[in-house]
């Protein structure tokens, strides 16, 4: 049984079911209606049972990856074929197993150093940012597409007096409304550069050492595209600032917020969730530049209003504590810091995340290849590392993140 094959086939079934909902919802056509929101529900059960197992078989594999000798004999393997200037190529599971594992990636390696003075030391603070291990990611090989309907309003309930309603008919409740964000594939490359002299590693720790650099240098690049899209006018791949449902409305939330101050972590907290209820399980994701300026903030006695507490062996994470209340943070360079902004008469500033990771979802689209080249910088005795992928992103819950917005200036002013 194709499980992946089975999700294409039922995501298809979905989609045309909400088109059919929402071609009977603009007719009128309750009965319509219904019957196809009943199937897309359903569906939804079905692909969630079917995820479960994905999700499940891929775990077990995750967790069974080779260690040892036979890690070392694989690394070995595909050491030798780098060097021989082949393709080298790492399936889904290898790229989720590099994600969920966030200690092989930050050492570079998966096998002991060859000796003194033959490996490459790596430059400090070059690791991806976080948010790549923290959002929901999927293998979709062999998808064109993936639609994940969310709720954007739900029904309510209508009251009154016993008497007043007695025989009489009773006022309908607001329809729930659904929107569908689509996650589609979009094109990656990586070219990373490394002297020659990482030839002087053993083959596995060649390999190590490439597979290492072409990871983080793939990681880096998702983290901005998690957080910024991919830039086009219309994007193929969509980012938590530039989120949007297949109708073309904003997925996302926004909250005017014009200076780092003593409100900040307040003004973020109370704008996620809804207008009865907060929303869980959320993280701030700024720069360095912005938690370095939350950190500074003093009252009027010069003590630190916000108590900045990095983790244990990755400060780029942690938690900033104000009072009772303790707000999880992620450092991604690739944000645009709040601190030193200049609001322009043109266009609102995104600047601050602020929500459940979870909300987003990675799609990896098939395998990624790696191999290296020597003529590319030949003459400057350098090798280079060309990595492809295929990847795409989307939020799945309406006002999934709010976004820390500097608001633009009044015309004129």
């Amino acid at each position: 049984m194709n499980l992946k094959q089975m999700l294409i086939d039922l995501a298809a079934t979905r989609t045309a079911a909400l088109d059919r909902a929402t071609a009977a919802y603009e007719a009128s056509n309750q009965a319509d209606y219904a019957s196809a929101m009943q199937e897309v529900d359903n569906l939804n059960a079905e692909i969630d049972r079917v995820n479960n197992l994905v999700r499940e078989q891929e775990r077990r594999v995750i967790e069974n990856a080779p260690t040892g000798a036979e890690a070392r004999d694989i690394a070995e393997e595909r050491g030798n074929i780098l060097r021989n200037h082949g393709v080298v190529q790492f399936s889904t599971l290898d790229v989720l197993r590099g994600i969920r594992n966030a200690t092989t990636l930050a050492t570079g390696t998966i096998v002991e150093p060859s000796g003194a003075g033959t490996d490459i030391r790596d430059l400090i603070g070059t690791n991806p940012s976080s948010i790549v291990n923290q959002v929901f990611v999927q293998s979709m090989t062999g998808m064109g597409s993936f639609s994940e309907p969310y709720v954007i309003s739900e029904t309510d309930a209508k009251t009154g007096k016993v008497t007043t309603n007695a025989g009489k008919a009773r006022t309908a409740s607001a329809d729930p409304t659904f929107g569908v964000a689509r996650i589609n594939p979009y094109e990656m490359n990586v070219t990373s550069y490394v002297d020659r002299n990482i030839n002087r590693l053993s083959p596995a720790d060649y390999y190590g050492k490439i597979y290492g650099m072409a990871m983080r240098a793939m990681y880096r690049k998702l983290a901005e595209l998690i957080v910024n899209g991919d830039g086009q006018a219309t994007p193929d791949m969509y980012g938590i600032k530039t989120a949007k449902n297949a109708a073309g409305a904003a997925i996302y939330a926004t909250e005017n917020i014009s200076a780092i101050d003593e409100n900040l972590l307040d003004t973020l907290y109370f704008a996620y969730g809804s207008d009865s209820e907060i929303g869980a399980g959320a993280r701030l994701y700024l720069t360095k530049t912005d938690l370095k300026a939350i950190g500074k903030i003093r009252n009027a006695n010069k003590e630190r209003v916000f108590k900045v507490i990095p983790d244990a062996g990755n400060p780029n994470t942690g938690r900033i504590e104000d009072g009772g209340n303790s707000v999880p943070y992620c450092i991604v360079s690739s944000l645009t810091s709040l601190s030193g902004a200049t609001a322009s008469s043109s266009a609102d500033i995104q600047t601050m995340l602020y929500g459940d990771p979870l909300n987003y979802e990675l799609g990896l689209f098939g395998d990624y290849s790696i191999r290296v080249d020597e003529s590319i910088k030949g003459e400057e005795r350098m090798l280079t590392i060309l990595g492809d992928a295929m990847v795409g992103g989307n939020i799945i819950r309406h006002k999934g993140f709010v976004i820390a917005t500097l608001p633009k200036t009044a015309s004129g002013g």
